[in-house]
């Protein structure tokens, strides 16, 4: 298979490249100054990270291997200040390195303690995962959770480089592979029409081929259109935003949820729910609407959520990273490929918007989401 090189231009400049057995690509991408490299990978993924570290040895690097817990679980700052700890104790200095090997808490992880040491050493990521390779690996953004609420403590680290590496979905379970194509879905909804067309236009089975075509045109057009928009806006003060699409709601249920559901499961009732107070903010199409539960629920995604937690979901939304003082702000679409960031006036109109994804609402209840 041929290797595809994405460029990304925010906070430096940097490759993406997307192929299989890329694994050779790490020493030219950590460059002749590195001699220590610390990779970081999650419990479950320890032969993995294991062999990436004995490949670094075989190289001639000093490669040793930091082990931390699976999933959200890994963000925490005792996680950070452990991965501190090691890099003390090795004496890594300025010159040296960092590789995460794993889904997007493990590049978001990983990207802040690189981002925090030294004020700054160079990262590389290996996403393991559909949402790592077009999400959390590109762009910068590092982060950690906290009691209050996801990814509050964080800063923007640009990685040395990227390798998504196809084959490390061979093992993916299903679920998350089609859980992670919620953030695919999004970046067509904003910005690459394409790939809506694409997940219309062939059967789930198709898209879940890994070493087929859908699947990897899917990974390349959601890298790309996260590249073009970071590289725009590296530090999110403006048009970054429109990547936080469906987030508002899925980051308040992740909370709710102890972080315990997929985070592009959470995404995906969140654009809908999006999508419903665009319909009503900014006259977006009923047709656009049904759109969105169509593509989603074919990938086998949520589209609704409990109806009877709104209260402590809109406290958690007024924390977001978007809102302004008691104003709270959402990225919504007019139309499929133009999104804006939107103040909304009276959360009354989020409260109807939310009746129309609750589990009670006559047209979940009818089934309407479940085909």
């Amino acid at each position: 298979m041929s290797l595809t090189r994405i460029n990304v231009e925010a906070g430096g400049n940097y490759p993406v490249l997307v192929g299989q057995g890329l694994l050779g690509e790490l020493p030219e991408l950590l460059g002749p100054r590195v001699e220590k490299v610390l990779v970081i990978h999650p419990r479950a993924l320890r032969t993995t990270g294991e062999t990436v570290r004995d490949d670094l040895r075989a190289t001639g690097l000093d490669a040793i291997v930091a082990e931390i817990p699976d999933a959200e679980e890994a963000k925490h700052v005792q996680v950070a200040a452990f991965c501190w700890q090691v890099l003390g104790q090795s004496d890594f200095t300025r010159s040296d390195a960092i590789i995460t090997v794993g889904g997007g808490a493990v590049s978001d992880l990983g990207g802040f303690v690189a981002a925090t040491w030294l004020r700054g050493i160079s990262v590389i990521h290996i996403p393991t995962t559909v949402l790592g390779m077009v999400d959390a690996a590109i762009g910068g953004k590092t982060g950690i959770n906290t009691a209050e609420g996801k990814n509050l403590v964080g800063s923007f680290h640009a990685p040395s480089g990227v390798l998504v590496d196809l084959d490390t979905l061979q093992t993916l379970p299903e679920n998350e592979l089609f859980t992670g194509l919620a953030e695919v879905v999004k970046t067509g909804f904003i910005a690459d029409p394409k790939i809506l067309d694409l997940v219309s236009s062939h059967s789930k089975a198709e898209i879940a081929e890994v070493d087929g075509p859908v699947l990897r045109e899917l990974i390349e057009r959601s890298i790309a259109v996260k590249a073009e928009v970071v590289a725009d806006d590296f530090k999110e003060s403006g048009r970054r935003e429109i990547l936080n699409y469906g987030h508002t709601l899925a980051h308040a249920i992740e909370h709710k949820e102890r972080y315990q559901w997929r985070h592009g499961a959470a995404v995906s009732v969140g654009m809908v729910f999006a999508a419903e107070v665009a319909a009503m903010v900014k006259s977006l199409p009923p047709e656009t609407v049904d759109l969105h539960r169509e593509l989603l629920t074919k990938l086998g995604l949520p589209v609704a959520y409990r109806a009877d937690v709104w209260p402590q979901l809109l406290d958690t939304m007024k924390r977001d990273k978007k809102a302004r003082g008691s104003m709270l702000r959402m990225v919504l679409l007019g139309e499929v490929g133009a999104p804006s960031t939107v103040e909304i006036p009276d959360v009354s109109i989020l409260h109807t918007a939310y009746q129309e994804i609750g589990e009670d609402s006559p047209r979940v209840m009818l089934g309407a989401d479940l085909g």
